[in-house]
């Protein structure tokens, strides 16, 4: 069963209103994903969110478990998004698959290249992290 995600009330507010924002967008499809996402989630006080949740400007290590293939990528706003540095955005498929996650958790998602199983690996949310 897919785990469910979580989220501080800050991220979950400011989810929505880019849901909203990016109602008309060409990427309809991750959209109502992610909406679905934060329809289902838990929603905590900062303090209390687990420190290996992935959040906005979270760096994390994903294993495709079937590929044995580890990805490190930024979760960022879709205004910072840089594929070629690893900056994925909020918006994309594979962040919208794991965001709200934690580490150790495993997720199935359907991506463009067909179904995935993830495996989030670690999860750095200290503002300095090394890129």
């Amino acid at each position: 069963m897919k785990p469910t995600p979580t989220f501080c009330k800050s991220d979950y507010q400011f989810l929505r209103e880019l849901i909203l924002k990016s109602k008309n967008a060409t990427n309809a499809k991750e959209i109502g994903q992610l909406s679905h996402e934060l329809d289902r989630a838990v929603i905590r006080k900062e303090s209390e969110l687990d420190s290996s949740t992935i959040r906005i400007n979270s760096h994390v290590i994903i294993e495709d478990v079937k590929a044995k293939k580890q990805m490190k990528i930024q979760i960022v706003l879709p205004s910072f998004a840089d594929v070629k540095e690893g900056k994925i955005s909020i918006l994309a498929p594979l962040s919208v698959a794991i965001i709200g996650f934690k580490k150790d958790d495993v997720v199935d998602w359907e991506l463009p290249a067909g179904i995935k199983t993830l495996k989030i690996a670690a999860v750095d949310n200290s503002s300095e992290s090394a890129s």
